[in-house]
């Protein structure tokens, strides 16, 4: 769908895609996810051309870490390639991403791939052309802010005042960063005599949104959060976020199917695909993000993404988690949890007939919890304490084979602990 305009105004509606926390080089509980992103980003790129987006913002956590394997460089090398041919590229650094290393490619590709990783970049935005060649959207990179590192030269940059110093926190960090934002857009806005359409990316934990366990704990001082009251005061048609796993709309953010008054929409874009069971229920997806022709967001599409494989619980007696209640998720990434008095023989081995991606099982005792009888003391036999364990969780003794087997490593461990 082409971009639409307006003959009175000449002003031209604008289309971008939003995506984040891609994650390239991550695993699943050891499963190789490599093909599962491959597979994204070529539909990424055939969504950006068949909806003729005008941008594509990737709003941080490109990488699953700072030092990343060979082939997650060379992948992300090829999607930036293919996408630039069809749109220019806004992306970020996150917390997980080493902003030096993606900043040594921002020279690539100049006209079409923008990737904002220093601070100075913060109040000078990406002015995207629209479909007539003119300026249309102008996008505010904020890459992630980590307080210890930034907030000395954020305080020369915002001009904060006294000694420059600002607090040790994520809020004061990205307030001190959209402080920045707000001054330059207001100026644009002044100098334009009109309401220039203004994007803000970034990278951070907002209130107001769910978050799921595989994100990286990002507290410092005891907070995590930045309130979202700092983004919807700055003035921005979109915030489009990046960190939080699941795709959606932040508490209080504008919601352009039902409310065309002014203000922000906040949304986290999520990640493309589940990296923990916690987001099994999940819908991942990339958000097309239309704006009107006078600057607000006119709508907001998620876009499913490919799900390589569902991931699923899976809870009952073997005889339960055997039958037929789950033959349905047979197929899925699972997480088994076998529940009876005796833990019965050759669990693993009997599971993984059934469910072959079992990515997790474990056997739960259905009998009460009992009070621990070993004593842990100096003068405890170490090999006694594990048997008692081993009792404690399966319901029985271990037998003189796996005696042998604890034995065994209880002398490997102390010899190792000897060195």
């Amino acid at each position: 769908m082409p971009a639409m305009s307006d003959p009175a105004s000449n002003l031209v509606a604008m289309r971008i895609l939003h995506t984040s926390d891609w994650h390239l080089g991550r695993t699943l509980r050891g499963v190789d996810l490599s093909d599962a992103h491959a597979a994204f980003l070529d539909q990424l790129v055939a969504v950006a051309r068949s909806e003729r987006a005008d941008a594509v913002l990737v709003s941080g956590d490109v990488f699953d870490r700072a030092l990343p394997p060979l082939d997650a460089v060379n992948m992300l090398n090829d999607a930036l390639a293919r996408l630039t041919e069809v749109a220019p590229v806004v992306l970020i650094p996150g917390n997980h991403d080493s902003p030096q290393r993606l900043g040594l490619n921002a020279k690539l590709l100049r006209d079409q791939l923008h990737i904002r990783a220093t601070l100075a970049d913060i109040a000078h935005p990406v002015v995207l052309p629209d479909s007539t060649g003119h300026d249309g959207l102008v996008v505010y990179a904020i890459l992630y802010l980590d307080p210890d590192m930034t907030r000395d030269r954020l305080g020369e940059l915002a001009g904060v005042d006294g000694d420059g110093r600002i607090a040790r926190s994520h809020e004061a960090v990205v307030g001190a960063a959209l402080s920045m934002v707000h001054r330059d857009l207001a100026r644009r806005r002044a100098a334009n005599g009109t309401r220039i359409p203004a994007a803000v990316m970034a990278h951070a934990f907002v209130t107001g949104a769910q978050p799921s366990d595989s994100e990286r704990d990002l507290r410092i001082g005891g907070v995590d959060s930045v309130p979202a009251a700092l983004f919807a005061d700055v003035g921005a048609d979109y915030v489009a976020l990046g960190h939080l796993h699941g795709a959606q709309a932040v508490a209080g953010s504008r919601d352009p199917a039902s409310d065309h008054d002014e203000g922000a929409v906040m949304r986290y874009a999520g990640s493309p695909l589940a990296f923990s069971f916690s987001e099994q229920h999940q819908h991942k997806s990339t958000a097309l993000v239309t704006f009107d022709e006078a600057g607000p967001v006119a709508s907001v599409e998620l876009i499913p993404t490919p799900v390589p494989r569902r991931l699923s619980d899976v809870r009952g007696s073997l005889q339960q988690v055997l039958g037929e209640d789950f033959a349905a998720q047979r197929d899925d990434w699972t997480r088994v949890v076998v529940t009876g008095e005796d833990r019965p023989a050759d669990l693993s081995r009997t599971v993984k007939k059934a469910f072959p991606h079992a990515l997790e099982i474990r056997f739960e005792s259905t009998l009460r919890e009992r009070e621990v009888r070993a004593t842990v003391s100096a003068q405890a036999d170490p090999l006694d304490v594990v048997g008692q364990f081993v009792a404690d969780v399966s319901n029985r003794r271990p037998d003189a084979a796996e005696l042998t087997v604890l034995r065994t490593a209880l002398e490997r461990a102390t010899k190792q602990g000897e060195r």
